[in-house]
């Protein structure tokens, strides 16, 4: 069975993304879930997968649940469309909307075909993270941001280097002339 590497971009910094290895007979249900959890969103927002071309223009939906919205073309559902049914090409795109109110919009390409299924994995798989996830709701707890957590490990202005021989400009010429006095 084929399996599709994708390529899933944050749409506002395409140096954010996460590479998720899905079976061709798995569904659109499948994705949206290993979507979310390679972001680490959570997954109780509607969401909608839009067949797309090289220009990243929005053609058939593909949705999580029927909505009474009028539709210009008979949309999918994500539960019974399988990833291999709406593969076209080698180079297929998908728009993925989530939590309409807020709009998180993520652009996917497929960058490889396998031909077989790696039997220690358990698909789908995020096979790659790349930059720090958005945070999917701006009043998150600060000991849980991974930006922060990286601020205080790479913290310069921290009081630790003046022990490490670090100090302010002009101290090692002093603690000098203090040794020389003796």
């Amino acid at each position: 069975m084929a399996v599709f590497r994708f390529r899933v971009y944050w749409e506002d910094d395409d140096s954010v993304y996460r590479d998720v290895l899905i079976k061709s007979d798995q569904t659109f249900a499948d994705f949206h879930r290993a979507i979310l959890s390679a972001f680490d969103f959570d997954q109780i927002h509607d969401a909608v997968f839009y067949r797309s071309n090289d220009n990243w223009q929005r053609g058939r939906e593909i949705i999580l649940k029927k909505d009474d919205r009028p539709h210009p073309v008979e949309p999918l559902l994500m539960a019974e469309t399988p990833i291999g049914a709406a593969v076209r090409n080698t180079n297929q795109k998908f728009v993925y909307v989530y939590d309409f109110q807020k709009n998180w919009t993520f652009l996917i390409e497929l960058i490889q075909v396998l031909g077989q299924e790696n039997k220690k994995l358990t698909y789908p798989y995020c096979a790659r993270k790349e930059g720090l996830a958005p945070s999917q709701y701006e009043n998150k707890v600060p000991g849980n941001d991974k930006l922060m957590e990286m601020e205080e490990k790479y913290d310069l202005h921290s009081d630790d280097f003046s022990s490490e021989g670090f100090g302010e400009e002009g101290e090692a010429d002093q603690d000098l002339a203090d040794e020389e006095s003796f």
